[in-house]
């Protein structure tokens, strides 16, 4: 399958042809008109306006046909062999390693973010007594995992919170701490779109020999990111968000010098270096993979990262620069607005480097402020107290301005 030219780059189905050529694309401003008409029509309807790629990313067509074409296979099994289920995972990972800055054998697939957090939480050598910090109003799938860890009698600290928004500066004086052995953090925070500062938290944990772990769901494909630049150990993120992929897909960075350190906290039968050859699978020899397909686990849904791997395609044709500027575009008249008012408190950091690609405000209602935005077609989200707004690479000015007008009637 293939679709008119979008930006300036060729919007190719499944396969790209280089994702890491496609990395450089992105000085054109993304044709959304094009986008809209070859991959998301419904929304040239107009009646509704998707502002929540935060919550739940839109399907592209491309993405669709994808997984129609691998269900139609699948219901006669013998029509998708094993070398091509192991290649399209191979290909879903260079894909993804080629938008974050990583090598593909340092990433391993899974299902969602919870699955590499809790690959962290149990992999990381901790002991009785040790502190894993975070700081307060993280999203639950980087809580809960770390809370479990008490079993083993590692604690689990979060740092107040300033004004709804993560005190980064308390974040950077606990990792001194001779007791702190790891901090975990989202890149982007799920309700008020803070944006963390993770060179300057890398470089510190490192300097001070402390684990990092970041759950980047809400911020990998809305801004670059180059993990080759960074200190980070371990990076979970799920794909059906701003990646634009299905349900049951995303994936774990385990940095390729951690490999033969961490041990898998559960082992799959893919895990093993001679899983390849289904001929001698009875030929027992427990000797891991020496990449990050050691943290895989058993069968992974080939069709879903079929699916996902043509939205990651769509991404790299646009160029994931392109994509992040356009979303920066919009994230900049929400932040204008909200600073223009006098009734309604902009909860997000107002600079760029400090926010992703989502914009938080609370009008003094933000309950009545959101029946009316659902009544207005303005599809968003309710977030601790504030109306959380989430524009990606298929939206307009003028669906911000639309949510916009809706917003200041009664705020």
């Amino acid at each position: 399958m293939s679709g008119a030219p979008v930006g300036g780059a060729p919007v190719s189905g499944a396969r790209a042809g280089d994702p890491a050529t496609d990395r450089a694309r992105g000085s054109a401003d993304i044709d959304v008109a094009a986008l809209r008409r070859d991959e998301f029509a419904w929304m040239t309807a107009g009646d509704q306006v998707y502002l929540n790629a935060a919550s739940t990313g839109p399907l592209p067509a491309r993405t669709i046909a994808t997984a129609a074409e691998w269900a139609a296979r699948r219901a006669q099994p013998h029509r998708i062999g094993d070398a091509e289920q192991m290649e399209i995972l191979a290909t879903t990972r260079a894909h993804v390693a080629a938008l974050v800055g990583a090598d593909a054998a340092e990433i391993a697939l899974a299902p969602n973010t919870s699955y590499g957090i809790n690959v962290a939480a149990r992999a990381l050598p901790l002991a009785p007594g040790d502190v894993v910090v975070s700081v307060d109003r993280e999203f639950p799938a980087n809580v809960y995992p770390w809370m479990a860890q008490a079993a083993r009698g590692v604690r689990f600290e979060q740092l107040a919170c300033v004004d709804d928004l993560p005190d980064e500066e308390a974040l950077l004086r606990a990792v001194a701490r001779p007791e702190v052995k790891a901090v975990t953090v989202s890149w982007v925070q799920f309700s008020s779109g803070h944006r963390v500062d993770l060179a300057r938290l890398g470089a510190l944990c490192r300097a001070c020999e402390k684990w990092l772990v970041v759950d980047a769901i809400q911020g990998v494909g809305a801004v670059p990111l180059d993990l080759a630049a960074l200190h980070v150990d371990v990076l979970a993120c799920g794909m059906q968000k701003w990646l634009l992929a299905p349900w049951g897909t995303g994936f774990v960075y385990v940095r390729r010098a951690l490999h033969e350190v961490l041990p898998p906290p559960d082992v799959g039968w893919l895990a093993v270096r001679g899983a390849d050859d289904y001929s001698r699978l009875v030929d027992y020899d427990f000797t891991l993979r020496d990449d990050a397909r050691r943290f895989e686990v058993g069968t992974l849904a080939y069709e879903a990262f079929a699916a996902a791997t043509a939205s990651l395609a769509l991404l790299h044709a646009l160029g994931p620069d392109a994509v992040a500027a356009h979303v920066v575009r919009l994230c900049d008249a929400i932040v204008a607005w909200a600073a223009s008012r006098d009734d309604v408190r902009l909860v997000t950091r107002p600079e760029r480097a400090r926010r992703g690609g989502i914009v938080s405000v609370a009008p003094r209602d933000p309950v009545a402020a959101s029946r009316r935005l659902r009544a207005a077609g303005i599809v968003h989200s309710l977030r601790e107290g504030a109306i959380r707004l989430a524009p990606h690479c298929y939206n307009t000015e003028e669906d911000v301005a639309r949510a916009l007008a809706v917003l200041g009637e009664g705020a």
